[in-house]
């Protein structure tokens, strides 16, 4: 099959034929996708070195690359904002000259989850989080529609297992700082040009980035629940930021620079203390490969920080070291990440739908940063016979700075962190999907056994 041709036909969407099936996407639903390379090298850190494309595939179109790939995505993400699909026959009817005022939509997960081995009570736990992710052309408020103001509004309930097996977060969805409260929104302008750049500045939840990583795409709604490998902790880049983020699509490579508050800025608008704690920044460069006419993304990321303390509202309060100590004093961090996602069968009878494997490896110079050295690697994607199913199945270790460890030592005995999910997620009827998942975890914490976390969640998106 050769490269999929555009046509564009009036009006702000454009329509990509990919095998027997045109795809209608709006110019956001692209940018999104864009966006989703560099964030491979944003969030995420192996990277798995490949042999070099044939010299007919050299020079493949980049958005074309990511218009096969993520054909999947995009159709959900158009069917939750409540556009659908249009076919071939269907391509040639008119169309709005003018994009949507407003595009919202809703999605809300409900968990249950019992550790079923280990120290922990075998007690049944419920939860839900929702969210709402609203978008306001620019012609809204005076601007033009190459401006996006988004509001991002989220709500958690329940009791929650995080904390209980490991030090990690078994639910992403539901990680909160220790006294946090259940409800915050982060507010954001964007300006995309017709290049394919964007910027975006204010208040933005880094989770949702996290959800657009190629085969990972989990973002505690869907996909993995471990934190680990939905939004893999850093230990720079805290889960909700305040500043400035840059992509830059070329046709060779993805690059993008955040420049933000290093403070975590859930439930604040980010202007309370701004900038006290320093300057936080991350760089990053994403290149597209095929392997066996398979897309993969392969990315390299920089990230660090002008603080001279501890990052304590990331951290449990066992973490924290207690004031006086050596640890936490050095001036400035830094990180490196090396990241992977390679597709290794893609199907054409369903298109965008396939597996692959991922992975990454981060190591950081250590204090002030409380991670030195992590990694996970494996393997994700949708059954050929079930292609609206998903599954996944990962390893993750994670090691604590070691002088953080032995500051530590006189209150709690400390060593890595590793652990193993496996989820299988069905899906049952339009919007809804059932997922069962099953961690196993070995906690950092020395004294603890081997524990073993199952549950379910059901997804919905309106």
């Amino acid at each position: 099959m050769g490269a999929p041709k555009n046509r564009r036909v009036p009006g702000s969407r454009s329509f990509v034929r990919v095998g027997e099936i045109t795809v209608a996407h709006s110019l956001e639903i692209r940018g999104s996708i864009l966006r989703a390379a560099c964030l491979a090298g944003a969030t995420s850190s192996a990277l798995a070195f490949s042999q070099p494309a044939s010299a007919n595939e050299a020079n493949f179109d980049l958005t074309e690359a990511f218009d096969a790939a993520f054909h999947d995505e995009q159709q959900q993400a158009d069917s939750a904002a409540g556009d659908p699909v249009i076919t071939s026959a269907e391509a040639s009817a008119p169309v709005s000259a003018a994009p949507k005022l407003i595009d919202a939509r809703l999605v809300a997960s409900q968990f249950v989850d019992i550790p079923v081995a280990g120290d922990a009570e075998e007690t049944l736990r419920y939860s839900g989080r929702v969210d709402a992710y609203i978008d306001i052309k620019g012609r809204a408020f005076g601007l033009d529609d190459s401006f996006t103001l988004t509001i991002r509004p989220e709500f958690t309930w329940g009791e929650d297992s995080n904390g209980v097996i490991g030090l990690i977060p078994s639910n992403t969805a539901l990680f909160r700082g220790e006294d946090s409260g259940d409800f915050d929104v982060s507010v954001s302008l964007s300006k995309q040009w017709n290049s394919g750049t964007n910027l975006t500045v204010g208040k933005v939840n880094v989770l949702d980035l996290g959800g657009q990583l190629p085969i990972v795409g989990s973002d505690g709604h869907y996909g993995f629940q471990n934190l680990s490998f939905a939004l893999p902790p850093s230990a720079v880049i805290p889960n909700t930021i305040t500043g400035a983020l840059l992509t830059v699509p070329t046709d060779d490579a993805l690059f993008r620079l955040w420049v933000f508050d290093p403070d975590s800025q859930f439930e604040r608008t980010g202007f309370e203390t701004a900038f006290e704690s320093g300057v936080g920044f991350l760089s990053s460069v994403t290149f597209p490969v095929k392997i066996g006419g398979a897309p993969g993304f392969y990315a390299l990321k920089l990230s660090g920080s002008t603080r001279d303390d501890i990052s304590a509202t990331n951290l449990p309060s066992v973490l924290v070291p207690p004031p006086g100590t050596t640890f936490g004093n050095t001036q400035g961090e830094f990180a490196a990440v090396l990241a992977a996602y390679q597709f290794l069968q893609v199907y054409p009878e369903a298109p965008g739908k396939g597996w692959g494997f991922f992975g990454q490896v981060y190591t950081s110079l250590g204090d002030p940063t409380f991670l030195d050295q992590s990694g996970f690697f494996g393997i994700s994607g949708n059954p050929r016979g079930r292609p609206q199913d998903r599954f996944g199945a990962g390893y993750f270790r994670y090691s604590l700075t070691d002088e953080l460890v032995d500051v530590l030592a006189p209150r709690i005995g400390l060593e890595d962190e590793e652990g193993v999910e496996l989820f299988y997620t069905v899906g049952v009827a339009n919007k809804f999907e059932l997922t069962a998942n099953a961690q196993i975890i070995d906690s950092a914490i020395a004294a603890r056994d081997t524990g073993v976390l199952i549950g379910m969640r059901l997804t919905t998106a309106f």
